[in-house]
């Protein structure tokens, strides 16, 4: 049943691979195949070499293949992918999400000494500025890109709001108007070429309408993934196809750790897919990953494929998906929490042993805990989790990840959105290096740590990069980052002889 279940997975994966990178040669795509199918390879391949003696997986070949082979596969698919350098090749490349758009623009600002515009063009773009809104002062030419500098006579959404409307009233489709600050903070504008030109955009949307098909078969796979797992976590694992046959009941089990994850999983997507839906972005509808093992999915994605027009819908849209998730999140675990069994602490209590869970790993774990169990739970008291405390559990661990302030996670958009992208570069190098340092503390953090350093700390810029946020969008900005603090700080001993 395992090799069957590998299969399945296998060829899903050969399915995406092949509609998310269709201009890469077949070599390629089963080098990438490789890559995203080592962790259930890996995994399948010891459980199959320690069936008998059920000796359990090391964490670090849980975690290393978890975190490295994603890794690998980013590093591989930006060096593979095709360079905009024909007009055909533009037009395949426009398939890329919303970040590789951005690092096309961010090249065509290099210096050029052919002009993309003539006298004629040039003379109207000038008329597009004016005194009230931005007084220009030079125009300078990139690659592909216009560069105009001046002094800003009005609100920067006024401004661009203005500016873009005139530009697209001249040249049409034909630029993407950016604002953006240089390094000393004056802000300008750039005109560079709109990859969303309408022949490439109804060529796109006959190729890229959404496949509800394949979104409804995934989720129901990773739903009978999970819940296979979830069997297993309440001592009745299923072994075969013979098993369900015979106790079809069997499944019911699963249920209480299948149905909360998914939901924790697909409110979080959610979120982010009807942000961006409630600002026009074209996005893709939310996947689920299905794993036949470990915790039965590898979790949910979307795909943005539109640029940012600005910094606060890039806070709404990316601190919608940890909100939405932490909505589910929290009541579930407390239930959970509430009907799991207080066990003596373990030896090896990590941050995944669910039968001997130390809440004194996170803060709000411990606040949680001690409200819903009261005084059964002493300081030398360890969590034996209910399967639905597993998921809730778990949806902390993946909001805690996304909330991460560093480069294109959820909390590196909110702190670019925050602070401007600059700041929030620095932000993310600072977080790295607590995390590293958090690593000595809690050993299991070690990994993540270190994979966090091959993440950009610079986020993509917006198309407006200069509009600050409001003060509720900034108080609940902190208030995410303050959340992140309390779940991935462990207790204080202070604090923990206190609560307990």
């Amino acid at each position: 049943m395992t090799l069957f279940w590998l299969a399945i997975l296998g060829w899903l994966t050969y399915i995406i691979l092949r509609r998310s990178v269709p201009l890469l040669s077949g070599g390629r795509i089963w080098v990438l195949w490789t890559v995203m199918m080592a962790p259930a390879l890996i995994w399948t391949t010891w459980g199959l070499l320690h069936e008998e003696s059920e000796q359990q997986i090391p964490l670090l070949l849980i975690l290393g293949p978890f975190f490295l082979c994603p890794l690998i596969y980013l590093v591989l698919i930006t060096r593979w992918r095709p360079t905009p350098s024909s007009p055909d090749t533009a037009s395949q490349s426009l398939q890329s999400d919303a970040a590789e758009k951005a690092t096309a623009i961010r090249k065509s600002l290099l210096p050029s000494s052919k002009p993309p515009l003539n006298a004629e063009e040039e003379s109207e773009l000038r008329r597009c500025f004016s005194l009230s809104t931005y007084f220009l002062h030079k125009v300078e030419y990139r690659l592909q890109a216009v560069i105009c500098q001046g002094q800003l006579r009005t609100t920067a959404d006024e401004a661009y709001a203005v500016i873009d409307e005139k530009v697209k009233g001249s040249f049409g489709d034909r630029f993407l108007v950016l604002l953006q600050e240089d390094f000393s903070g004056k802000p300008y504008f750039a005109l560079v070429p709109n990859p969303h030109r309408k022949r490439i955009e109804q060529t796109r949307q006959a190729t890229a309408t959404p496949r509800y098909p394949l979104a409804l078969g995934l989720l129901l796979l990773t739903l009978f993934t999970t819940t296979l797992v979830g069997t297993g976590m309440v001592g009745s694992p299923i072994d075969s196809f013979e098993t369900i046959a015979q106790q079809p009941n069997l499944l019911q089990k699963g249920l209480p750790y299948a149905l909360p994850l998914l939901l924790i999983l697909g409110m979080h997507e959610g979120g982010h897919f009807w942000a961006a839906r409630r600002y026009k972005l074209k996005t893709s509808l939310p996947y689920f990953i299905p794993v036949p093992s470990f915790l039965g999915t590898f979790g949910a994605f979307i795909q943005i494929r539109s640029p940012m027009p600005n910094r606060k819908i890039l806070f709404d849209v990316g601190i919608a998906g940890p909100l939405a998730g932490l909505i589910v999140t929290l009541p579930l675990l407390a239930w959970g929490i509430a009907h799991s069994q207080v066990v003596p602490m373990d030896t090896e209590s990590t941050l995944l042993n669910f039968s001997a869970l130390d809440p004194k790993h996170s803060i709000l774990m411990t606040l949680m805990s001690r409200f819903f169990l009261g005084e059964a739970l002493t300081l030398n008291g360890a969590l034996a989790l209910h399967p639905v405390a597993i998921a809730g559990y778990l949806g902390l661990v993946v909001t805690a990840l996304n909330l991460m302030p560093i480069g294109q996670l959820d909390g590196g958009h909110v702190v670019h959105a925050m602070f401007g992208q600059k700041s929030g570069a620095i932000i993310g190098q600072v977080a790295r290096l607590l995390v590293l340092l958090l690593s000595l503390v809690q050993k299991e953090l070690l990994l993540w740590a270190l994979l966090l350093f091959f993440i950009p700390a610079v986020d993509e810029p917006a198309l407006n990069d200069v509009s600050e946020l409001d003060d509720g969008r900034d108080i609940l900005g902190l208030a995410s980052l303050a959340l992140l603090f309390l779940i991935i700080l462990p207790t204080p001993s202070v604090l923990a002889n206190l609560i307990l």
